[in-house]
């Protein structure tokens, strides 16, 4: 196996004294992982923060083997643990991207919307519309893997217009009509999530991330894979701050 591309560093794990096993998703060949030599090191640890972009090249005899790999920074994501909402976006991405995906299996929509999302987070980008990016990137990493909810039309009328809620049970939107006198049991459809708001509130975001929320839990983060949620709870748990903070 010989790998040499582009690369988002999403998993580390220390291996003996100085090394590190990295995970990198890259475009063309998904989820891969490599041994870092000296990748603890003061040289290289910057470079192998979360969420960083890489030049990678990963080299091993055999598929089954765990490569050897080499890194020169391209894109730095550092400015992200600065910031306790970006620290706790960049935590969960990244790791909900590496506990899901399958190594080797490419998934380019969630290469290239996980690259631009942590691009916009470092550049700036309002923090409302950042989160409302997770929750997209979730609703689209569940897509990728054939889980989640579809939100192409209605479940009771067929209507593809004013769609408010979705069902828990079926997994399918519902109109506004139609859902409104059962709204206390469906979940929430904030525009957002249809790709029709790019000013969305905290509320809105708030919305959004408890409906893709219910579908993870209930679909793709159980058993061990429940260890993961902590991260999202503190995540969600700063957006209500800045919902409150939005209300005084």
């Amino acid at each position: 196996m010989d790998i040499e591309a582009p690369a988002l560093v999403i998993g580390v794990l220390p291996h003996g004294e100085h090394g590190a096993v990295v995970r990198f998703l890259t475009l063309d060949h998904g989820l891969v992982a490599g041994y870092v030599r000296g990748g603890r090191s003061r040289r290289l640890r910057p470079v192998l923060g979360l969420g960083n972009g890489v030049a990678l090249q990963l080299h091993a005899r055999l598929d089954s083997q765990l490569g050897s790999a080499t890194v020169e920074l391209g894109s730095s994501r550092a400015g992200l643990a600065l910031d306790a909402l970006g620290a706790a976006g960049l935590e969960w991405l990244t790791g909900l991207t590496a506990t899901l995906l399958t190594e080797g299996v490419p998934h380019p929509p969630l290469y290239n919307a996980l690259d631009g999302l942590l691009e916009a987070m470092t550049l700036g980008v309002d923090p409302a519309r950042a989160m409302a990016g997770i929750a997209r990137y979730e609703l689209l990493l569940m897509a990728e893997l054939g889980f989640g909810p579809d939100l192409s039309n209605c479940v009771v009328t067929g209507a593809t217009a004013d769609l408010a809620y979705v069902s828990p049970k079926s997994s399918h939107t519902v109109s506004r009509g139609a859902g409104l006198p059962y709204a206390s049991r469906l979940l929430p459809l904030p525009a957002l999530l249809l790709g029709t708001d790019d000013a969305p509130s905290w509320d809105d975001v708030a919305a959004a991330l408890h409906t893709t929320g219910y579908f993870l839990e209930r679909d793709m983060l159980t058993g061990r894979l429940a260890t993961l949620l902590p991260a999202r709870a503190r995540l969600t748990h700063l957006i209500a701050r800045q919902q409150d903070a939005a209300v005084r």
